[in-house]
């Protein structure tokens, strides 16, 4: 066993890809301030479905065969070691960033344990039990799958979804994508609003079950008692220190190589959606950033060609409920409809990430 030391800042999809896959070959430490690793990619259906609530949680513990995982977060990162929230500073051969995005909750856990993200989750169940009538605002991925989960789990649910672009998902695919995801909400009875937005934030706080009314800046009126933002989210880069900075681009995220190097350096990689790569921040881009990140610090511990990260070509697997969902593959052929889409993330591949943390 070598005496590298690799830390990995970051237990996502993207952080735990790499942790795995240099175990054998490096001492890893992974530092992460969550109590578990949180299934993000199921979170929506979470919010719907208690079953689902107990699934996407998995424990850190099985991931690295001498368990080197510490919960705080970086304060300050150079490219020989970092130095924690808790005081603790940590020498690194290489470092692995993978701090990621926020989303809103849903979507992403707003909290650190296990237990208060399922308490969360119950009070958004609650609400959602309660409300009528529901706005969603912003028709992305997360709006979408978010109408498609209450509309399904819910059906007496009046769902209304707002977005100022003119074509769902800003209108990234093509348009057979849009009409089918289009079709699919109108069957389940989900009003879509797009081309539009309000002319003034809901005066309800998000996830609170209370009667409002919007304006849109078309004219039209809508009257909810709970609505949620699907937007927005940005990523943290503050704990860089001054040489890692200079690749920091203005929205944050970090500029790579083609090897997933930071800019100028050749011993600090960043991986997953903090990363300036051209393509969609999904979770099976930041596992497979993870993987060659993995491969190219074992290159460097034990000799060998770097490889070289190809970006992912657009496309999605987007689920609108149980029974629907709409993905666009052109790797495999483009446009799959509800069904292939419903077998294909039937199980949110949960069964892959549980065997990657060595829960199975």
């Amino acid at each position: 066993m070598t005496n590298a030391k690799v830390v990995v800042v970051g237990g996502g999809y993207g952080g735990v890809a790499a942790a795995r896959a240099l175990d054998d070959v490096a001492d890893v430490t992974l530092v992460e301030p969550r109590e578990t690793f949180v299934h993000n990619v199921a979170a929506l259906r979470a919010a719907v479905d208690p079953v689902w609530a107990e699934k996407i949680f998995i424990p850190y513990g099985g991931l690295l065969s001498r368990e080197r995982i510490v919960r705080s977060r970086a304060s300050l990162i150079t490219p020989g070691h970092v130095e924690l929230e808790s005081g603790v500073r940590l020498n690194a051969d290489h470092i692995v960033l993978a701090t990621g995005a926020t989303s809103p909750f849903p979507s992403r856990m707003d909290v650190g344990t296990r237990a208060a993200a399922l308490e969360r989750l119950g009070e958004a169940r609650d609400a959602l039990g309660r409300a009528g009538k529901v706005l969603l605002l912003g028709a992305g991925a997360i709006g979408l799958e978010f109408a498609g989960e209450i509309a399904a789990a819910r059906p007496s649910t009046t769902v209304t979804l707002v977005d100022p672009s003119p074509a769902v998902a800003g209108g990234r695919f093509p348009e057979e994508f849009g009409t089918e995801v289009a079709q699919q909400l109108d069957a389940l009875g989900v009003t879509v609003l797009l081309g539009t937005k309000l002319t003034a934030a809901p005066d309800v706080p998000p996830g609170v079950v209370r009667p409002f009314t919007v304006t849109t800046a078309d004219g039209d009126v809508i009257a909810a008692d709970l609505w949620f933002p699907c937007y927005g989210g940005e990523v943290s880069s503050g704990y860089l220190d001054d040489t890692l900075a200079a690749a920091r681009q203005p929205d944050g995220r970090i500029a790579v190589d083609q090897y997933l190097r930071v800019a100028g350096h050749e011993r600090v990689f960043a991986v997953g959606d903090l990363t300036a790569v051209p393509e969609m921040k999904m979770a099976r881009a930041a596992g497979r950033h993870g993987e060659v990140v993995a491969a190219n610090i074992r290159a460097l511990i034990e000799g060998g060609e770097l490889t070289a990260y190809e970006p992912f070509p657009d496309g999605i697997a987007l689920t609108l409920g149980p029974a629907g969902g709409v993905t666009w593959a052109p790797e495999w052929g483009g446009l799959l409809g509800a069904e292939q889409t419903s077998q294909l993330k039937a199980t949110f591949l949960l069964e892959r990430f549980e065997e990657l943390l060595g829960a199975r």
